[in-house]
């Protein structure tokens, strides 16, 4: 029996709570099996239920926001294998298949670049004293997740196993690598501004903002040697401390130096 779009909506928002139960055996296994329920009800009425279920029990973990895509896939093959087809591969094998490359994938897309980037973009709105950075931050962050959880969703259910090739399509290993690059980018626009602004309140010349450009070269060339996301940023960090104590020594002394 297929499963009907009621079903297929119900069991996407189940998924919202895939990370709500998990255990060091089986990991997302059991929030799998939760949200996956509605539709081995619709689709075997009954019949032959506590055997599909029993495979869908066992360990199972990837990406949170990149498991729907494999949970339509599985709907679309169990109601191909109810209905008698040939199976064009076991659901338990297409699952243990696509775990660890999803996982690596939206770990680094979502986790290494999104995060960073919306938290860099947020950061600009607080230092401006807008208050509703962090409102900014959870849009922009969750615009990417949003698409990807429902498109996949679909795709996954459209196209079962080939919906593998949806994510080739996208190439989204090359647009976690870009979302780290722009990630660092910001990070350092966001430094120099910072140090701008804060010349400008010690009446500094603005021209000594210029010496902050080669720290931020060098984080863009360890951003393209492969340095992890979080390293950049910790050196960010230190590069804007650093420089902020640098300017408050030199705006003490130009004082004292006026007082003469």
């Amino acid at each position: 029996m297929a499963v009907t779009r009621i079903t297929r909506i119900h069991v996407w928002l189940r998924l919202m709570l895939l990370q709500a139960s998990w255990n060091f055996e089986r990991l997302q296994g059991l929030g799998f099996f939760f949200a996956i329920l509605p539709a081995l009800k619709k689709i075997y009425a009954g019949k032959d239920l506590p055997q599909a279920a029993q495979k869908h029990l066992s360990y199972f973990n990837t990406h949170p926001y990149l498991t729907p895509s494999v949970v339509g896939a599985v709907i679309k093959l169990e109601e191909e294998q109810a209905a008698g087809l040939e199976a064009e591969f076991p659901i338990n094998d297409f699952k243990e298949m696509v775990a660890a490359p999803y996982a690596a994938i939206g770990d680094a897309l979502f986790w290494g670049g999104l995060r960073p980037l919306a938290a860099g973009v947020a950061l600009f709105f607080a230092a401006k004293g807008i208050l509703w950075a962090p409102l900014i931050f959870l849009l922009f962050y969750n615009l990417a997740p949003t698409w990807f959880r429902l498109a996949g969703y679909v795709r996954g259910y459209r196209q079962g196993i080939h919906s593998v090739e949806f994510m080739q399509r996208h190439r989204l290993p090359d647009w976690a690598i870009h979302t780290k690059e722009a990630a660092v980018v910001v990070l350092a626009g966001l430094s120099a501004f910072l140090v701008f602004q804060h010349l400008q309140q010690h009446q500094l010349p603005s021209w000594l903002g210029l010496f902050t450009l080669l720290p931020m070269i060098l984080l863009g060339l360890f951003a393209r040697k492969g340095i992890s996301t979080l390293l950049l940023t910790l050196l960010t960090a230190i590069v804007i401390l650093v420089t902020s104590l640098f300017w408050t020594d030199l705006a003490g002394w130009l004082e004292t130096y006026k007082g003469y």
